[in-house]
């Protein structure tokens, strides 16, 4: 059973009711984004029921919206103010600086196949530099490749210059800089707002958000260069105690579904929403740009941005000597899942 197949057989499972709804712990997750983003339709839903079921009821998931930013995620998760959350690291510059491995241009593959490396690797190289101290880290996963999007047509990266760009942070604060943009730094969720009232120009983000975000109403320029320019990276985690909280054997099966399988989720379900928001965008008139590896637009992106992966392992030397390694690695890995040299984790 491939993963689509698998998502499909979760749909049509009712909620899980052989235990009395009092005997049940509800695992509170704080989650952003519209409630209408496949990260919670799908990503987030298929997960509690993968937990519900495995836990035979005795644990239940329940989504919390209005947390506040989400960059204030990750203390809310430490204090115990819910069980559990997940959020991008770029919005907490200084502490999540490893993270950005899976952030770099250049990787090659997809989301799903970015997800899996991403886990693996940042497992076996940096599990033990303690970025995400106070939590239990439950997923590592990105979005599709993040792409130009703009108010206006742009025909070179020239264009880009003096433009006010929302970046999220992580890498897109050094692509914002080598491109010379003004930069606008502000949450995913406030985009739409900020480009219909002419706060900024454009922003750089998966092509999901045309969809997700109405983003194809206000920037109706599409630049998408091959391969994207970077990936965003994000982690899922809860609280150590809240798990310690539960019996061991629920516990253990939370901890199974999530980790490698659960990222893969993520990663697969960013892809597809990327699919269906590119078709939509297409079929509402947005102007769709996309740049050959010939075309000058491309060779100036590669020429920029040549040099960021010595700037990424000079910049967490401090923390790694396996920086290096480590990327190699994580391209490799992806680029051999994304080829089909894989077994598919959501069969079990």
């Amino acid at each position: 059973m491939n993963i689509k197949k698998t998502l499909a057989a979760l749909a049509l499972l009712l909620p899980f009711n052989s235990m009395p709804a009092s005997a049940a712990t509800q695992m509170t997750v704080a989650t952003w984004l519209p409630p209408t983003h496949p990260q919670n339709t799908t990503v987030l839903p298929t997960w509690g029921k993968w937990i519900e079921e495995a836990t035979e009821g005795r644990v239940t998931l329940k989504l919390e919206y209005n947390m506040g930013h989400p960059k204030d995620l990750f203390t809310l998760v430490e204090d115990g103010v819910v069980d559990a959350s997940w959020t991008f690291h770029g919005y907490v510059p200084g502490r999540f600086r490893l993270t950005q491995i899976v952030e770099q241009p250049g990787l090659g593959a997809n989301a799903e196949a970015a997800s899996v490396a991403y886990w693996r690797v940042y497992d076996k190289y940096f599990s033990d530099a303690q970025e995400h101290d106070g939590l239990t880290l439950l997923g590592l996963f990105t979005h599709a490749p993040g792409q130009i999007q703009t108010a206006k047509p742009i025909g070179s990266l020239a264009d880009l210059e003096g433009m006010k760009i929302r970046l999220g942070g992580g890498i897109q604060s050094e692509l914002g800089e080598l491109m010379d943009v003004t930069p606008v730094n502000a949450p995913a969720s406030k985009v739409y707002e900020m480009m219909q009232q002419g706060v900024i120009d454009g922003t750089f983000l998966p092509v999901c958000e045309q969809k997700t975000l109405r983003l194809s109403e206000v920037a109706t320029n599409l630049t998408l260069l091959p391969g994207g320019m970077y990936l965003g990276s994000f982690a899922i985690f809860a609280n150590p105690d809240f798990l310690d909280s539960l019996e061991p054997r629920d516990k253990e099966a939370i901890l199974k579904l999530s980790g490698e399988k659960l990222s893969q989720l993520a990663g697969h379900v960013w892809d597809q929403c990327g699919i269906d928001a590119l078709q939509a965008s297409r079929e509402t008139g947005v102007n769709i740009v996309e740049v050959t590896s010939d075309d000058p637009m491309a060779k100036q992106f590669d020429t920029l941005t040549q040099d960021l992966d010595n700037v990424w392992t000079q910049s967490v030397s401090d923390r790694t000597d396996a920086a290096a390694a480590a990327l190699t690695e994580l391209r490799e890995t992806a680029r051999e899942y994304q080829s089909g040299v894989q077994s598919d984790i959501a069969e079990n």
